[in-house]
């Protein structure tokens, strides 16, 4: 399939708000399809890169290349490409990757050179595009879209999903089932402000601690075991602690759904920041077991002694849990029967703020008699998390691409020092609209002292409003601290740059 086929039909889809032309387009482009590209085709409709990371900075990518006059590139050509700029390492490896994007870029129109950038630069957003790609991939081969929709969940991509289905019709929607060694997409949860609002909408539900670390499927099959994360990525060898872990379980064979974390010494979590380089180092794993040791904790069964319990219930589920997992390595939870019992509600707060107190990230309610959705955000779980927010000053902004071009889209944020002056705390764009991007584009150009055709930096006047999940150590940084997911709530014209919050205010948020 020719990449300009992808291009023109993200532009379509982009270009409507009709559910059903959006799935008609999918189909349309799923039956021109090979089966083969199909796994390419839906990560970039989705706005993903497989390669995940390229190494390819704004600088390189808002070079402007003279396209070429006709299409000529396929899906395959720019997978390949891209495969090889990933893998490019060593000396002069910037240089290289540049001169292959460039060839790259030069042998697409104009057309897929704007696609290709934003794609790059993951600026492609094409809203649920997953759950329209489903249902176009259903009508595109003749199937049931809620037998495409469990394949997805129990199949763990909806690419593979695609190649099998284009390749051999509705029939091969048997072959993906619940396997113990094949890991699914995890099921995830919606947001509320307190928990209050999460049980009026829940009614009967289990209150379960949210961890603060890194996401985990862990699949028993004998003496064999196997962990994924929750982007499916086999981490096994780097968590040595969970292997063991779980060959002390009561069944030999389970799939089970929980958090790796790492208790200080003090019983609280260690950052999360801390969790994810441990997870990620590849080499040396009994040094960095002896500096970090890893826990696991599980707060769901997924399959076990051979019987699937993605159709059972959370109470059912848990109860199955309880049974196979011993309770140091099981999430915390109280239950609230009865939603209109005001007794177990104050039990329920008062079981959030400890979880609080001991330094996790809130809680997370189930409905009870919900079901397992595997790769679905589901209205049946719920998260409450503190919210956290910063008056910060912006310090740059940088020059958008693609939906954003011509506009200062990435804000730098500063916290005040004790002299005056700010500190850099890290970047977004999460949280603004096309109004308020308009807006601060002409209001930061008013401040500019500096351009250098990438980031502009202003005077540091502009205050604005930050919400955020937590601050982490970074080396990046000049006061060794970030925010993690940063997102803009507002501009305060109503404060001046000296009544911004200081690096200390910041760094109290630090565990």
């Amino acid at each position: 399939m020719l990449l300009a086929d992808v291009a023109r039909a993200s532009r379509r889809i982009a270009a409507t708000s009709s559910r059903t032309e959006k799935v008609a387009l999918l189909a349309e482009l799923f039956r021109a399809a090979d089966p083969d590209d199909a796994p390419i085709v839906v990560a970039h409709l989705a706005g993903r890169l497989p390669q995940r990371r390229t190494g390819i900075g704004w600088k390189a990518l808002s070079r402007p290349v003279a396209p070429a006059a006709e299409p000529s590139l396929s899906v395959r050509d720019v997978h390949l490409a891209l495969d090889g700029i990933a893998a490019v390492a060593g000396r002069g490896a910037q240089a290289e990757r540049v001169r292959r994007l460039h060839a790259l870029l030069g042998a697409a129109t104009a057309d897929e050179q704007d696609f290709l950038v934003r794609l790059i630069a993951g600026e492609l957003r094409q809203g649920a595009l997953d759950a329209f790609a489903v249902e176009g991939l259903a009508a595109a081969v003749g199937a049931a879209p809620a037998e495409v929709r469990r394949a997805v969940m129990v199949g763990g991509s909806l690419g593979a999903v695609a190649e099998a289905l284009l390749a051999r019709g509705p029939g091969a929607l048997e072959e993906f089932r619940l396997d113990v060694g094949r890991p699914v997409l995890p099921m995830l949860a919606r947001t509320a402000r307190d928990v209050d609002e999460a049980v009026d909408g829940l009614g009967p539900c289990a209150v379960e601690e949210k961890l603060d670390g890194i996401r985990v499927q862990v699949h028993v099959d004998g003496s064999r075991v196997r962990v994924f994360t929750r982007t499916l990525e086999e981490i096994t060898d780097r968590v040595p602690e969970v292997v063991e872990a779980a060959h002390a379980l009561g069944t030999t064979r389970a799939v089970l759904d929980g958090e790796v974390v790492a208790p200080g010494a003090d019983g609280r979590p260690r950052p999360f920041q801390e969790v994810a380089g441990r997870v990620g180092s590849r080499v040396d794993v009994d040094r960095a077991r002896r500096e970090l040791p890893l826990s696991p904790v599980f707060f769901d069964l997924l399959s076990v002694d051979g019987r699937d319990l993605l159709t059972s219930s959370v109470a059912e589920r848990y109860a199955e849990l309880a049974r196979v997992v011993p309770e140091p390595m099981r999430v915390r939870r109280t239950v609230v029967a009865d939603p209109g019992d005001e007794g177990a509600r104050a039990r329920a707060r008062e079981f959030a703020d400890e979880v609080l107190s001991r330094g996790h990230e809130g809680v997370v309610l189930k409905a009870l008699d919900s079901s397992y959705r595997a790769g679905r955000r589901g209205a049946s779980w719920v998260k409450v998390k503190p919210v956290h927010t910063l008056d910060l000053v912006v310090l740059a902004a940088e020059w958008g691409h693609g939906r954003r071009a011509g506009r200062l889209s990435n804000l730098h944020l500063g916290a005040r020092r004790a002299d005056g002056s700010f500190a850099m705390l890290g970047k977004t764009f999460k949280g603004l609209t096309d109004a308020l991007l308009a807006w601060q584009t002409e209001r930061l150009s008013e401040l500019a002292d500096g351009d250098d055709g990438v980031t502009v930096t202003v005077r540091p006047e502009l205050v604005v409003e930050v919400a955020f999940d937590g601050v982490q150590r970074s080396p990046r940084y000049p006061e060794g601290v970030t925010l993690r997911f940063a997102r803009v709530l507002r501009y305060r014209g109503d404060k001046t740059a000296a009544e911004a919050d200081t690096v200390e205010t910041v760094l109290s948020f630090v565990r």
